[in-house]
């Protein structure tokens, strides 16, 4: 099953996001991520991400999460985890 991660990263905290990057691609590679990229702000500074992942239930999507190198670093605010059934593309 399909799973949506939305994150929104904490005020302030780009140099986490940048520091920690490399390592969280290295994540969505190693962990076949189907689509992932970053949130801009207004001022087109990465600001949050959308990640989607197949996982086979909402117990491992949930320790995808945990794992993500973006949120070991302590990056975000606030993660929604969502399952989502792909209609378009």
């Amino acid at each position: 099953m399909l799973y949506t991660f939305i994150c929104t990263d904490k005020p302030g905290a780009l140099e986490i996001r940048k520091a920690n990057r490399d390592n969280h691609i290295a994540y969505l590679r190693a962990t076949d991520a189907v689509h992932a990229g970053p949130f801009l702000d207004a001022e087109g500074n990465m600001s949050g991400s959308l990640v989607v992942v197949d996982l086979p239930d909402r117990a491992a999507a949930e320790d995808w999460a945990a794992n993500d190198p973006y949120a070991m670093a302590d990056l975000f605010s606030d993660v929604r985890i969502e399952a989502w059934n792909k209609v378009i593309g």
